[in-house]
């Protein structure tokens, strides 16, 4: 069908001929019916019911659904207590929906961010006249206009002018792609995708140069762009935090079993001892029986105790608290997977341009002929004021409207900026164009002067190419002198220099008279050269210093040739040692697997680099057990960036690179990547501390009822109370260590290993011995008699069970404060999570309420204040231990 459109007379006006390229609302309609419009199906997403189910998944979540099963199916037996099903139910709906709910909700604000971002309009020709449509709208057979800075809407081919392309987005090739219209007999062939097919023109695609008039072959899902956004598959391998915790539960599965089976066998045994012997014991069946229902049920509470149920909840919770932290960074967390990941990264492979250079080229210097260097426009004197504006305004390829520049490539845009608002009374009429080419690297403008004079050129160009032809140069009084041979050896001297600080040249030149259509071989005469750079980003330098200070090796990847790149990475800190490697992609290419993998160490700059190259970079170091991040923001990125273990797609790049990856950087700035580094290792470490916290309760909990049975002790801690420490205090528990403060110390930490435990023998020694005191203190309280004059008499001894329980919660909140930091002061920086305070003054003040309120449910009576007073001193006292295991492991 597209081709009838390209049947037109050759007898007509330029406006009238493309006017009849456009398709008639009958055709719209036929070919929306036959081929679908423009719109990209969206990969497949997960409902909010679906990542529940998933979020079930997670180790520590599924001991505690066997253990409700087990509990539910006693309390069918008429043996278990509903109370504490009801709560371990709980605890895993409150951990799972909080999780889900985060990942759940974020998702939906980068979806409104991705439709924010495809509003793209289109201008086509329909109906005999040109119209502005959205890019969805488009149909197969549109004539779309095309002009600089347009974003190539469907796939197709030319109708009309020639265009350059940037196609670094589909292919990762920096160089600008020449497209010419199609002969008649040309014929699209599905089975082969070539960028570099100059009739092709590919969705995703930016016009750098031209105007021109496309038609759209293939739309949408068929596009090639299309394509890609379809191959996006999650095979995503194990976080970091996902695999300690699977160790984790392993651990504490082991642990609360072992623990369960000892402590049923143990009552078994005691209840034998005090009946004096086996014969004895096993003459009443029914005894015997009742008795291990109730081992059993014992042993499933120990269990349950030994599971931190809280763990999944506080992870869900820290998360979130931190995501939102996060946005104010211009950092979206996509999934929350990445943000926990960052924090463990070992290696990063990042982006140069936008990330951490400026992405915005700037002229820094104009050279004159005699080597004099300005650095600022408005210091030039008035001649070469004059030439550089024309060259600006009229030597270009791009639209001047109102004497301003619209479009163009970068090069153009800082030349743009450099002339800033000075402007010519009257420019020059510009009579021939020829537009630079990859071949020639020049591009040339003949002018008539306004004066009627005679005429002259205009050529802007490659410097080693046009010094070769230039005779004089203008000098500050505007006269012309010539430009010996010393001068330009001179010249090309400091260019080289100019040229190892990551600075490309541009000569501007002019020529008194009309050439033909090549450039002459002599008699130019050189206006100056400026000096062009991509600046590296102040912020970024410090930001990458930080992050290398934190143990994560960057590694520079980028399309520029080695000069450029060693320089930016010199600016940027990334080059420091002899031992730091840099390697073309033609070097990687010749390298095997393991001569890469040998030196991935000292890895620090990808110059040239392909797409193939960010993936096999990103597999070697997997295979290295290191965890790999990857920054990108194109379509050819998106593979290498769903592969890391943590993708960072930047919020100016494609739809596709986002969807690719775990974290989107809104402002494209390696200083946002170090806060998501940061967060991520704040959300570990809160996590650590929260560990230690609970585990020291579930821990100490466990021994005293594995030792209670021997030492003739009957319910040193009952159902309700254990109910209460592990549903409630773990809850706020987690709301108190989620609150934790980003600190930089953080960043000064080194990475966790992939393959390391989660608990390690610092977190492990502060569990036991905090956990074995608050064990003897239960002892001492249930079997001393010097503690039990310390409360009323009782025939019950309630005032002496009711200060054990309240002595066991004020010292686990006490315990919250040491395990906060490793340091010896327990309240440095108390004031960044004020939180923490008020829910463990929370704990506190429901713990008193307990006492008046629980009687015989929660085996608790008011306490007087001297009671009080012992309550509170034994509480404070695992303060006292903690410090002293601080002082004597710190020396």
């Amino acid at each position: 069908m597209y081709r009838n459109f390209r049947q037109v007379a050759d007898v007509r006006s330029k406006e009238e001929e493309m006017s009849k390229y456009g398709l008639s609302k009958e055709q719209i309609e036929e070919s929306r019916r036959k081929y679908g419009d423009n719109t990209l199906t969206q990969p497949p997403r997960e409902t909010f019911w679906s990542k529940l189910l998933g979020n079930f998944q997670d180790p520590i979540i599924r001991i505690l659904v066997v253990a409700l099963l087990v509990n539910a199916f006693f309390v069918y037996l008429g043996h278990g207590d509903w109370i504490e099903t009801i709560g371990i139910f709980l605890a895993i709906i409150l951990a799972t929906f909080v999780s889900t709910w985060s990942e759940y909700s974020n998702e939906n604000a980068f979806q409104k961010l991705q439709e924010e971002a495809s509003r793209i309009r289109c201008k086509v020709w329909r109906d005999g006249e040109p119209q502005e449509i959205a890019i969805d709208d488009v149909v197969v057979g549109d004539a779309i206009i095309l002009e600089a800075g347009d974003k190539i809407p469907a796939d197709g081919i030319l109708l009309e002018g020639t265009l350059k392309l940037d196609q670094a987005a589909l292919n990762g090739e920096s160089e600008e792609a020449k497209k010419t219209v199609a002969p008649a007999e040309f014929q699209w062939d599905d089975g082969k995708i070539d960028f570099l097919d100059e009739h092709k023109l590919f969705r995703g695609s930016v016009v750098v140069e031209g105007t021109a008039v496309m038609q759209a072959v293939k739309i949408g899902d068929n596009s090639v762009y299309g394509q890609l956004t379809q191959e996006l598959k999650d095979d995503e391998r194990d976080s970091p935090l996902k695999l300690k915790l699977k160790g984790l539960a392993e651990q504490i599965s082991k642990f609360g079993y072992a623990g369960g089976v000892l402590i049923a066998v143990a009552v078994i045994l005691h209840k034998i001892y005090l009946a004096g012997s086996f014969a004895a014991y096993f003459a009443d069946m029914t005894t015997v029986i009742a008795d291990l229902v109730q081992a059993v049920i014992l042993a499933i509470i120990i269990i349950v105790m030994a599971v931190p149920e809280g763990l999944p909840l506080m992870i869900a919770i820290v998360s979130s608290l931190n995501m939102r932290k996060m946005l104010h960074d211009h950092v979206l967390v996509r999934k929350l997977v990445g943000i926990e990941t960052a924090g463990s990264l070992n290696l990063l492979f990042t982006d140069k341009t936008g990330t951490i250079t400026k992405g915005q080229l700037e002229v820094v210097r104009f050279l004159t002929g005699d080597l004099q260097e300005i650095t600022d426009f408005t210091s030039l004197p008035a001649r070469l004021k004059e030439l550089t504006c024309q060259q600006v305004l009229i030597n270009t390829s791009s639209t001047v409207t109102d004497g301003k520049i619209v479009g163009g490539n970068m090069t153009e845009a800082a030349l743009n900026n450099y002339v800033g608002a000075y402007r010519l009374p009257q420019l020059p009429q510009r009579q021939r164009f020829t537009p630079f080419n990859s071949a020639n690297k020049y591009s040339w403008a003949q002018v008539a002067p306004a004066d009627g004079g005679a005429a002259y050129c205009l050529i802007k160009g490659a410097p080693e190419k046009l010094l070769q032809a230039t005779d004089w140069y203008w000098s500050k009084d505007g006269s012309r002198l010539p430009l010996t041979d010393e001068m330009k050896a001179a010249l090309d001297n400091r260019m080289l220099e100019l040229a190892g600080q990551a600075i490309r040249m541009l000569a501007l030149c002019t020529y008194e008279g009309v050439p033909a259509d090549n450039l002459p071989d002599k008699g130019l005469t050189l206006a100056g050269v400026v000096a062009i750079r991509d600046d590296v980003r102040p912020e970024a330098v410090e930001a990458i210093k930080a992050v290398q200070q934190a143990g994560v090796q960057v590694v520079m990847i980028t399309g520029d040739r080695k000069e450029t790149a060693v320089a930016i990475a010199k600016d940027a800190g990334l080059l420091q040692s002899a031992e730091d490697v840099v390697w073309t992609s033609d070097e990687l290419a010749q390298m095997s697997d393991d001569e890469v993998k040998a030196k991935l160490t000292h890895l620090r700059v990808v110059a040239r680099a392909l797409p193939m190259d960010k993936s096999r970079l990103v597999r070697l170091a997997q295979e290295l057990n290191l965890v790999t991040g990857m920054t990108g923001d194109g379509v050819n990125d998106s593979p290498a960036l769903k592969k890391a273990d943590v993708g960072f797609a930047m919020g100016s790049g494609t739809e596709v690179a986002k969807e690719a990856g775990d974290i989107v950087i809104m402002d494209d700035n390696f200083l946002s990547i170090k806060q998501a580094i940061l967060y991520g290792r704040t959300i570990y470490n809160s996590i650590c501390k929260f560990i230690v916290f609970q585990l020291t309760i579930n821990f100490s909990a466990v021994a005293i009822n594995f030792i209670a049975p021997f030492i003739n002790i009957d319910e040193p801690l009952t159902i309700t109370q254990i109910l209460w420490i592990n549903l409630v205090m773990d809850t706020l528990a987690a709301l108190a260590f989620g609150g934790e403060p980003a600190l930089a110390q953080y960043l000064r930490e080194a990475p966790k290993r992939r393959s390391a435990p989660l608990v390690s023998k610092k977190m492990l020694t502060s569990v036991i011995i905090s956990g074995l005191y608050m064990t003897i203190v239960g002892i001492a309280f249930y079997k001393s008699a010097w503690v039990d004059h310390l409360f009323r008499d009782a025939d019950n001894h309630i005032y002496t069970y009711t200060g054990f329980f309240c002595a066991y919660i004020f010292m686990a909140v006490a315990n919250g404060f040491n395990v906060r930091t490793d340091g010896l002061n327990l309240l440095k920086n108390i004031s960044l999570n004020k939180g923490f305070l008020q829910v463990m003054a929370l704990i506190v003040a429901i713990q008193v309420l307990l006492t008046f309120v629980g009687g015989r449910v929660l085996r608790t009576t008011p306490l007087n204040a001297h009671e009080w007073c012992v309550v509170v001193l034994f509480g404070a006292s695992i303060i006292v231990v903690d410090l002293l295991r601080k002082l004597i492991s710190s020396r």
